[in-house]
């Protein structure tokens, strides 16, 4: 299974610099709602099977032309929620800098729990627990490679590409996920391919659930003799959840 991890749009809270957290009805502005637009674009050409959000407006804001444009109904998992912030929520990033965690969250992010909110490991676990949950679940009801979306938030997502990175949590702000930025990972039986991070323009039509790249010993190019091989070895199309 391929997941393309989707970050929402431009928000509200981005150009003022607050850590919105989970705020109610921060939504996303112009250049947001124009970068959710073009997300048709972006992935014109490629069948998506599936489509799961964070339940955050902007999250919301952020796939509806998408799936009205493919005629899906998302599926909204508490999972891939932004993280909780607590006593940090709604405050600058100006003020959050002087902190005493600010340091711990951008060095040892493995214990970094936010006063009054979740710790960053939690975040990952539940995360990572989400995507790769919904990997096996549409490799059984589909019996075959699928791609599908998954919309959720920058230390989220940067979250679970560590983990298909098998990079320590504490080096996941080595990682960038910029706003509309798309990251997609492609799951196997053995382990998670990295395709593509922050990506934030382009088609995506080459990473259709046929066409993936595989990785191989002496790393040949896709469409080659042992790169055929590795594939019937089963290394390039398992089920979900590596």
């Amino acid at each position: 299974m391929t997941v393309i991890l989707l970050r929402h749009g431009r928000s509200t809270a981005n150009t003022s610099h607050m850590l919105a957290g989970r705020t109610p009805g921060v939504e996303l502005d112009e250049v947001g709602h124009v970068q959710a637009k073009n997300l048709l674009t972006r992935l014109e050409g490629l069948e998506i099977a599936e489509i799961v959000r964070s339940p955050l407006l902007r999250c919301r804001q952020t796939v509806e032309p998408l799936a009205l444009d493919r005629g899906l109904t998302p599926t909204i998992d508490d999972r891939l929620a932004e993280v909780d912030y607590g006593q940090w929520t709604g405050r600058t990033l100006g003020e959050l800098v002087r902190e005493p965690l600010w340091k711990v969250v951008q060095q040892h992010a493995s214990g970094a729990v936010f006063p009054g909110g979740e710790g960053l490991a939690q975040v990952q676990a539940r995360a990572v627990a989400a995507i790769r949950e919904h990997d096996r679940r549409l490799a059984d009801t589909h019996g075959k490679d699928v791609v599908w979306v998954a919309c959720s938030h920058g230390d989220v997502i940067k979250s679970i590409l560590a983990d298909a990175l098998a990079t320590h949590l504490d080096g996941f702000q080595r990682i960038v996920a910029e706003p509309a930025s798309i990251s997609v990972v492609r799951y196997t039986d053995t382990r998670p391919f990295v395709l593509r991070v922050n990506d934030t323009g382009g088609d995506l039509t080459g990473f259709a659930a046929a066409d993936a790249p595989k990785s191989v010993p002496g790393g040949e190019v896709p469409g080659s003799d042992t790169e055929d091989a590795a594939g019937d070895a089963g290394e390039g199309h398992g089920t979900g959840g590596g």
